[in-house]
């Protein structure tokens, strides 16, 4: 194989980076997979070295660069300090990836999802939905004001660094921290017969499958520059499509779809990880454009390794120590909460 040059990843134990360190090692990059703890993937060829390194140390940093690489990829970088440890080691680094967020586009009223559990807080994108949409303004407030600012300090320095800044929109797959397929995976797995859906089961949160999101990288080491693109699978399918192919991939008969118009009753009550009343669709034309991308699946195809993996890992243990991040943006009650939503079933038939 010829060889493509050096990568260092940042994060590579993470869903991200194993998809990414995979794709770059075997398009010929000579890889440096570095995380906290120095984890490896079985799917990684040998020759990928391990490095543990906190992200927080610069030091450390600086150490793993060296003498230089010819790509770096950040896949947990976050404000406008990290963009200032990548900006001060530009003189030893070729390039950059940088994975960043579909969070940081406010609507043109200013509504984003920082402002979505406010009255009248959700906002309403165009669809598609183009990098040239207006973002939330940079800070240190939260996620999305914290992901601009780094967004922002790199753009800044791209005549140093040149930087390709990916807008994920719901990542899916295995080894997720934030499982979104669990809220339909648990209930097969528990023998619930009934899906309720808010917004008419028309919500779409554009997904976009770790690998696809490591095919935009690895396009993105070889063909440097500074821009912003969106990353997104080929198609955002509805939630009730996706309630759909949950119960295909597993092997269950089809389940009740029961729609709900307008928002859900109660947290508790048809508000699922997808649910938006407005439709969030990424407009991929620029990475077609720019970098030749094209999906290496779809997420139909790629559903039965993710609720496999979900299934197994879910078996005889409480899904909120498996997945802390998850836990800290949904309770047990809001995403499984079976007593509210016979009761609610009750009084409809009622």
């Amino acid at each position: 194989m010829t060889t493509s040059g050096s990568a260092v990843v940042i994060g590579a134990s993470g869903q991200i980076g194993r998809a990414a360190v995979r794709a770059l090692a075997r398009d010929g990059w000579q890889v440096r997979a570095a995380s906290r703890g120095g984890g490896w993937d079985d799917s990684w060829p040998g020759e990928v070295r391990r490095v543990a390194m906190d992200r927080e140390d610069d030091a450390a940093l600086a150490a793993l660069v060296g003498d230089g690489c010819d790509v770096l990829l950040d896949c947990v970088a976050y404000g406008a300090a990290h963009a200032r440890q990548l900006t001060g080691l530009a003189d030893r680094i070729g390039s950059a990836v940088v994975i960043s967020s579909g969070a940081v586009y406010e609507d043109d009223r200013g509504r984003s999802f920082a402002t979505q559990d406010e009255p009248d807080g959700s906002p309403a994108y165009p669809v598609p939905l183009p990098e040239s949409q207006r973002t939330v303004p940079p800070g240190e407030e939260n996620y999305c004001t914290r992901k601009i600012a780094l967004e922002q300090a790199l753009l800044a320095a791209g005549d140093r660094l040149p930087v390709t800044l990916l807008r994920a929109g719901a990542i899916h797959g295995p080894y997720s921290p934030l499982p979104r397929e669990l809220y339909f995976v648990k209930r097969v797995l528990d023998g619930r017969r009934v899906r309720l859906l808010a917004y008419g089961g028309r919500s779409r949160f554009h997904p976009v499958h770790a690998d696809n999101l490591a095919e935009l990288i690895r396009l993105a080491a070889r063909r440097p520059g500074s821009r912003v693109l969106n990353a997104g699978d080929p198609q955002a399918p509805t939630v009730a499509d996706i309630a759909v192919a949950v119960d295909g991939a597993m092997g269950a008969p089809a389940s009740e779809i029961v729609t709900i118009d307008g928002a859900a009753p109660s947290s508790d009550v048809g508000e699922t990880p997808w649910s938006l009343p407005h439709p969030m669709v990424f407009d991929m034309s620029a990475a077609e454009r720019e970098l030749g991308y094209r999906a290496v699946t779809t997420y139909e195809e790629s559903l039965p390794a993710t609720v496999a993996w979900l299934a197994d890992r879910i078996k005889g243990r409480d899904w909120w120590e498996l997945f802390p991040t998850m836990a800290s943006v949904y309770s047990d009650a809001s995403l499984f909460g079976y007593a509210a939503e016979d009761a609610w079933l009750a009084g409809r038939g009622a």
